[in-house]
């Protein structure tokens, strides 16, 4: 049953329409069909789904960006970082051992004589009073020295 046979016979409670009831109906009836169609053919403003696309591929790679930047200056300061503290570890386990060395010279004068005795024989194997190519020249001058 259509909704013109509904309107043309009986309401809802089963009771027979007036033609003013019926005559209202048909009317709204139009009027709600003509409003439809009037919707449905207006032109609509809609962004493109391909510009909206775009759009967001554009925020997409700038924020992506954006990570990537900070991600590398973030790592770079955190190597300079570790590579300060690894310069300061070795300074310091330097001084240690020195500070080791001195105090195990300190504690045993022996060793100490004796690595000052090695230093001194091996500074004097190594030096010389003349290099060994003026060597012939400063025998000719210590002799003219003695005459």
């Amino acid at each position: 049953m259509s909704f013109k046979d509904k309107t043309d016979t009986v309401s809802a409670a089963g009771e027979k329409l007036t033609p003013e009831l019926d005559l209202a109906l048909r009317e709204f009836r139009l009027s709600v069909h003509a409003w439809s169609e009037a919707a449905n053919s207006r032109p609509r403003t809609a962004i493109a789904a391909g510009r909206r696309k775009q759009v967001w591929r554009l925020a997409a790679g700038w924020a992506l960006s954006g990570v990537l930047v900070a991600g590398g200056v973030s790592a770079g300061v955190w190597e300079h970082h570790r590579q300060e503290i690894r310069q300061e570890i070795r300074i310091a386990s330097a001084h240690v051992a020195e500070h080791e060395r001195l105090a195990a010279n300190e504690r045993n004068p022996q060793i100490r004589q004796e690595d000052e005795d090695l230093l001194a024989k091996v500074d004097s194997d190594v030096s010389r009073g003349v290099p060994s190519a003026m060597e012939p020249l400063a025998q000719m001058m210590a002799g003219d020295v003695t005459q």
